[in-house]
């Protein structure tokens, strides 16, 4: 976790908890944890770079994505690895600079590109015996905090991205 540069994340069941809820005319709506919102913005302030990939498209997880200032957001996607393999080429990184999580085995393909994988809690049980760490945190219930601030804690970097954070607060609105 040491050589981790870029956090990429599944959205449904990872983001969110899994739920797809739709209006009767057919919008879709989706809730999010704040405490998700937040590691997002402490990782993007101590440098990290943020990514998603999911396999369904979401005007609202996109808002929300884009609210976070996520600097990849990949939609309808069905080969997460080759996403994966091709953020890796664009940017320069090798398989150890970039975590992944997930919640189910649409994501198994994403863990063998990546070279730190994190299940969600309530991930599927085949998903969690391939990841590298399963968090206590259940999937859009503070997950995603949860593996970001282990991440920053095995680079010496959480009291970092806790005081980057409340030196943003101070200026501007949060997330």
């Amino acid at each position: 976790m040491k050589n981790v540069l870029w956090f990429v994340m599944d959205i449904d069941g990872t983001l969110t908890d899994g739920t797809l809820e739709y209006s009767s005319d057919g919008v879709d709506r989706k809730r999010f944890h704040a405490a998700d919102g937040l590691g997002i913005v402490m990782a993007r302030a101590c440098g990290f770079r943020i990514a998603a990939i999911s396999g369904r498209t979401s005007p609202s997880a996109h808002k929300r994505l884009t609210d976070l200032k996520v600097d990849r957001i990949f939609e309808g996607i069905g080969d997460k690895a080759l996403v994966l393999r091709v953020l890796l080429n664009d940017e320069g990184l090798a398989p150890d600079q970039v975590a992944y999580i997930g919640d189910d085995i649409n994501d198994l393909p994403a863990f063998d590109v990546a070279g730190v994988r994190f299940a969600v809690g309530d991930a599927s049980e085949i998903l969690k015996r391939k990841a590298d760490h399963v968090t206590v945190r259940n999937g859009g219930r503070g997950a995603v905090r949860e593996a970001i601030e282990s991440i920053l804690s095995a680079q010496g970097r959480l009291d970092e991205a806790v005081e980057a954070y409340l030196s943003a607060s101070r200026v501007g609105p949060r997330q």
